[in-house]
């Protein structure tokens, strides 16, 4: 069966590249990516405008979308039969902690598991971005163990790679997801035109960053692995607020 992979850097960047190369050991690819770079894209889809999509070879399809358009118009229009699974990725940077909620990466990863599919969000986490190979050789053995260990229908995995070479890791951790301050800067400019024009300013300090986060695990070059679920409901919470609202309708 196939393995649809995708991100939100862009068809053309070199994690992507990496991955869908290196998971050709295990089945055949199939790379549905934006055609630029959308990071920060979340579970957005595009309601207002046709999806355009371009052949750049019979396994590699860039479409004029973001990452979760990518992986719902793969899966219910370019492909006969289901993937085995989705991957999404090799992102540019990390996804720790509260990133997960912005990621396009993680949203693509998401989009698979609503439509059903197992599927795995990966990281390179460095400024440099010069060891992919160790990003992609890790997923392919976390594949290889989810062929014999199936995820729970509600779950994705939020994989990040240490930047470094493979023998230099030092092992994988299972994790939880962190947590940062608030990001309180925004850059301020003007255009040639005089007008005021705003920035996003870089992501709050680490804030739960301590031993078993995803941020502690990589600072010590060690692989995240973090599972994230999909469905968002409280559930410690729902006896409580349904105290709370029946004493409010009681009034």
């Amino acid at each position: 069966m196939t393995i649809l992979v995708s991100n939100d850097d862009g068809i053309h960047a070199p994690g992507i590249q990496c991955l869908a190369q290196c998971l050709k050991q295990l089945a055949p690819v199939l790379t549905v990516a934006p055609d630029r770079n959308c990071s920060g894209a979340s579970n957005s889809l595009t309601l207002e405008n046709p999806l355009r999509i371009v052949h750049l070879d019979e396994q590699t399809i860039s479409v004029k979308g973001t990452p979760t358009d990518c992986v719902h118009l793969a899966i219910n229009e370019l492909v006969d039969e289901l993937p085995e699974l989705v991957v999404a990725g090799i992102n540019a940077g990390a996804n720790l902690g509260d990133d997960v909620l912005y990621s396009g990466t993680v949203a693509a990863a998401m989009e698979g598991r609503n439509l059903g599919l197992p599927a795995i969000a990966v990281s390179l986490v460095g400024s440099e971005g010069k060891h992919y190979q160790t990003a992609a050789e890790v997923t392919l053995k976390l594949i290889k163990q989810l062929r014999e260990h199936a995820l729970p229908s509600n779950q994705i995995l939020n994989v990040n790679v240490p930047d470094l070479p493979m023998e230099q890791i030092k092992g994988v951790k299972v994790t939880r997801a962190g947590s940062r301050h608030r990001a309180e800067v925004m850059v301020k400019q003007q255009d040639p035109r005089g007008h005021d024009i705003y920035w996003l300013g870089p992501p709050g300090e680490k804030q739960d960053a301590g031993e078993g986060t995803d941020f502690h695990a990589v600072a010590q070059g060690y692989v995240s692995i973090t599972p994230l679920t999909i469905d968002m409901t409280a559930h410690s919470f729902i006896g409580k607020l349904d105290t709370w609202i029946k004493d409010w309708e009681a009034r």
